[in-house]
């Protein structure tokens, strides 16, 4: 199924929600004393496709049309921003959280709290308050790059039917999340080592 045959007219309302929101993210004022560390590195957008969206809906045991899934689903539009730090993460969540445009109604952060197979994101769930896509729900997830290696990686395994040695698969990529988790810590903690100095 097509992202036309399923969203419909709406579409291009979510196609205008998706833009606002990287160009959104593209307006971080990124003050880092005149250093040449940024705190965004990049930004990935995307719509949920008609087929993950179906999914999704079925296992809510909801109708699978369009109308519903914009109606109680909130990631139908996706933005992922990846940082440097942990703490520009934070910084960038803030940010956004205070502009006028998007209300914030649920953050969940599973940097501070993993899940028990060690993912780690802060994810801001929002409602666009004025814009193009005013009226929608989109996602927000934050994230380091290291993070985001670890997670990428995790999300293709995850998706295979069949997985040679289950247990110690997610046994080991849990032990990788902890120790990516523990660089980021290193990582900032150079960071900081090195403002010093200046």
């Amino acid at each position: 199924m097509t992202f036309e045959d399923f969203y419909g007219p709406a579409l291009e309302r979510l196609q205008a929600a998706e833009q606002q929101l990287t160009d959104c993210v593209a307006r971080f004022p990124d003050d880092r004393e005149g250093t040449d560390l940024h705190a965004v590195l990049y930004c990935k957008s995307r719509i949920k496709s008609p087929d993950s969206m179906i999914r999704k809906l079925e296992l809510h045991e909801l109708p699978t049309d369009c109308d519903t899934a914009l109606a109680e689903m909130h990631d139908t539009v996706g933005v992922r921003v990846i940082c440097s730090f942990v703490d520009d993460v934070y910084r960038v969540a803030g940010w956004l959280s205070q502009q006028p445009e998007l209300h914030v109604t649920t953050t969940k952060d599973y940097i501070a709290y993993p899940k028990p197979n060690g993912y780690r994101s802060l994810h801001l769930i929002l409602e666009i308050a004025d814009g193009p896509g005013k009226g929608l729900s989109a996602e927000i997830q934050l994230r380091t790059i290291a993070i985001d290696f670890w997670a990428s990686l995790e999300h293709q395994i995850k998706y295979k039917h069949t997985v040679s040695h289950e247990a110690l698969v997610r046994s080991e990529l849990k032990r990788c999340a902890d120790e990516i988790a523990s660089v980021d810590l290193s990582m900032q903690t150079i960071r900081e080592l090195l403002a010093q100095s200046f």
